[in-house]
């Protein structure tokens, strides 16, 4: 989907880096400018002067003075591709930070959160990770391969759980949603759930069917 920019505000977005984690995934960082910022929320971001822009969840922290985006080459796409070759220096324009996929603040200080995610759905919650680090959460990370767990280390690991469907280097070895179906479920937590839409579905019903309100079940979709 194409984005039209109406940023209003006036100091120029400037990159600063591109992290590469994988052949096609990667990290861009660019300046902040002071913006203020709710970790979970996301920027429609594109090159200054075209039109062309794509929405991405911001990966930093809220105390951070850059912005990173966790971002994964489409093949046939047309902004992931050209994001990744940005030099430092290079200009961006942006809109945002937009969005309510946030915490609230009992959430933050006295519940425990579940954090699901498939592939690059993970960024909102690395930022939320960050922002907050007393944050009583557990991380479920479904991806192909391991090599796709993306800065795991920035991760407590007893509270990081890694599901791998294409090989057997994650903590359980097959579909996230298998994991969910198979785990004891706490039904007094709060469940953020971030990634690919056929997953939240499925993961949402398998949740409510073992006890889950409505309620306590919030979702950041990537179709």
């Amino acid at each position: 989907m194409t984005h039209l920019i109406t940023d209003t505000f006036t100091k120029p977005i400037t990159v600063i880096g591109v992290r590469h984690l994988t052949d096609s995934a990667y990290v861009l960082r660019f300046d902040r400018n002071d913006r203020p910022f709710s970790a979970g929320q996301h920027v429609i971001l594109g090159i200054k002067n075209e039109n062309n822009a794509r929405e991405y969840s911001v990966y930093s922290g809220e105390n951070d003075d850059y912005f990173e985006v966790l971002i994964k080459e489409v093949i046939e796409g047309d902004v992931s591709k050209r994001l990744k070759k940005l030099k430092p220096g290079s200009q961006l324009q942006m809109d945002g930070p937009l969005g309510f996929f946030t915490l609230e603040t009992d959430h933050i200080l006295s519940k425990r959160v579940i954090l699901i995610a498939t592939g690059t759905g993970i960024a909102p919650f690395r930022s939320y990770v960050r922002s907050f680090p007393d944050l009583n959460y557990h991380i479920l990370h479904g991806v192909r391969h391991g090599n796709e767990a993306y800065d795991r280390e920035n991760y407590d690991q007893q509270r990081y759980t890694l599901c791998t469907s294409g090989d057997q280097s994650g903590n359980y070895h097959g579909r996230l949603t298998d994991y969910l179906r198979e785990t004891e479920i706490d039904t007094t937590a709060q469940y953020f759930l971030c990634g690919n839409v056929k997953m939240i579905h499925e993961a949402f019903d398998i949740l409510n069917i073992k006890g889950v309100s409505q309620e306590n079940m919030h979702a950041e979709v990537y179709f």
